[in-house]
């Protein structure tokens, strides 16, 4: 029996049948090894109470030839389809799972490891056929590993067809590089979703997906700008792809607010924009905006739109973005002093501003047309609040967004009778951030 500790780094991807079919062909530029098909088998592991996922961790036994080994996987960080988590493998002598195997330091405080063992049992199984292929990429070994098969739990299945690129050695810039090259023809989008949450979501019955609405970006006590600003990327990319997933499952409301992430991913940038330079972000926000042109044609098929090359890419390219700090190789030593200053400080100027360019706008509106031609300035302010606000009482940020928010309704809906009504209301809205009358 051996344990060992290690740290993926890894970007997995849903695929179309037709380009796992020919994954072999995308990857055929580069030098590669490539391992025929095995089949493994993998089950899942948990109590009736979720117990292993209150502590955000996964437990599975994974099965191959006459080999069998354990895996426990821990909290990690997953930006976009980048998953970054530690786990431990412990080789087993057979099927019988045995967690008392495992580092005892890797349980929390207080846990009964043998009382856990006993309320253990399978929840859900995978059973798939992975090949691989070991490419070398510039100064990198990349496994590229293809998992054709099904997720089961009891009567319920659903088809497996994903990709994952896992960096063996070098960088990984160079692993975000690569996955750009292979990705470029489309037929892939990021997988956000692990197997084993597609897995547990076919446990409880396979029910609808929700749309899950846009919450209020919460950072650390004392987070320095740039790291609100990189909580405020992660927080929309976050936000896009939980309602793709509705989206995909067949719920076409999804689709609006999909765009909503895409609209606040270009106000982030915005908001940041006097500290970021524009040339560092040229391309993802050129992506960002054509993204958007296209998710505002109403009733879109959500497979080919998520499918695409442009929807991808725009992803990949945040998710690289996100992940790299792609801006500090532009920012100069005077800017970096700015971006290492306190994120609440930063956030009450910001939220002055938003209310004053509310204030502003909606001061006097003389026509319902105006209220038209006002509204893009309306969503996109309304946006900001959602980013800067996480300091503040959720109660108060609500009460104050909801005066704006009727404002909004009223004029999509274009109620000439009370909109004047609801602009007054909006407008004597107390301010709830702090140097607010300034």
């Amino acid at each position: 029996m051996t344990e060992a500790m290690t740290v993926e780094i890894e970007l997995k991807f849903i695929a179309t049948p037709e380009v796992a079919e020919q994954l072999s062909v995308r990857l055929a530029p580069w030098p590669n090894v490539h391992t025929a098909a095995q089949k493994l088998t993998n089950i899942y592991y948990e109590t009736s109470e979720n117990t292993l996922r209150g502590y955000d961790m996964g437990l599975r036994v994974r099965g191959y030839g006459d080999r069998y080994e354990m895996t426990l996987k821990t909290a990690g960080k997953t930006i976009g389809g980048l998953h970054q988590r530690p786990e431990f493998n412990v080789e087993l002598k057979g099927a019988d799972l045995d967690i008392r195997l495992l580092p005892p330091e890797v349980w929390p405080k207080g846990c009964d490891v043998d009382a856990l063992q006993a309320a253990l049992s399978p929840v859900f199984s995978t059973h798939f056929a992975r090949e691989k292929w070991v490419v070398t990429y510039r100064s990198s070994e990349i496994e590229v590993a293809l998992d054709q098969g099904e997720v089961k739990a009891g009567e319920l299945s659903e088809p497996l067809y994903e990709i994952e690129l896992e960096l063996k050695s070098g960088s990984r810039e160079d692993l975000l590089a690569f996955a750009q090259e292979i990705t470029a023809e489309g037929g892939l989008r990021l997988g956000s979703l692990s197997k084993a949450a597609r897995g547990y979501h076919l446990a409880k019955g396979n029910p609808q997906r929700e749309i899950v609405p846009l919450g209020i970006l919460k950072v650390a006590p004392k987070a320095s700008v740039e790291q609100g600003m990189t909580d405020a990327f992660t927080f929309a990319l976050r936000h896009w792809q939980a309602n793709e997933e509705v989206w995909l499952q067949g719920d076409r409301k999804a689709q609006k607010t999909v765009l909503e992430a895409v609209e606040l991913l270009r106000q982030i940038f915005v908001l940041f924009g006097g500290l970021v330079p524009r040339k560092a972000s040229t391309e993802l926000r050129a992506g960002l905006t054509a993204l958007e042109e296209q998710l505002a044609t109403p009733r879109l098929d959500a497979q080919k739109v998520c499918f695409s090359p442009l929807y991808l890419n725009t992803q990949l390219a945040l998710t690289c973005w996100i992940a790299t700090a792609g801006w500090r190789s532009f920012v100069n030593e005077k800017t970096q002093t700015k971006l290492n200053a306190s994120f609440k400080r930063f956030a009450d100027i910001m939220l002055g501003r938003a209310g004053a360019e509310l204030k502003e706008a909606f001061d006097h509106v003389h026509h319902g047309g105006e209220y038209q031609d006002k509204y893009t300035r309306l969503v996109r302010q309304l946006l900001s609040f959602h980013v800067l606000s996480g300091a503040y009482p959720d109660e108060d940020v609500t009460q104050y967004l909801s005066g704006w928010q009727t404002l909004q309704q009223a004029i999509i809906q274009k109620q000439e009778a009370y909109i004047e009504s609801t602009r007054k209301h909006a407008m004597d809205q107390p301010v709830f951030w702090l140097n607010g009358t300034h």
